[in-house]
């Protein structure tokens, strides 16, 4: 497979705590708002990069599954994963602790 690339661009304004951004992808996919108060307390209809990243964790892990299920002639009719990701904040910023995934698939023949 060749390479790929992907990427989103944050508009942020502001400052820290009271600024706001939109995430937009390239592809037009999603265009998300984000702010630092909905990545360490309440979401309030916003989004941060540790809900961004579980996404995507998921998502990948799902794809993943089912392609390996697929190559072993195999498959599931249908996929749930869950990804939570868990952050700590301390004095040095914010640090990803765990990545945790909760996989259901039914269905799975072959």
């Amino acid at each position: 497979m060749a390479a790929f690339s992907r990427s989103v661009t944050v508009d942020w304004s502001g400052s820290i705590m009271e600024g706001k951004g939109i995430a937009k992808a390239s592809t037009g996919a999603f265009s998300l708002p984000v702010t630092f108060p909905s990545r360490v307390g309440e979401p309030a209809g916003t989004t941060s990069p540790e809900e961004l990243m579980a996404a995507s964790h998921a998502s990948c892990f799902a794809m993943a599954l089912n392609g390996t299920l697929g190559r072993k002639g195999g498959s599931a009719s249908r996929t749930l994963v869950t990804a939570t990701i868990t952050a700590d904040k301390g004095e040095a910023g914010i640090t990803l602790t765990t990545s945790k995934l909760h996989v259901v698939a039914e269905g799975v023949q072959g």
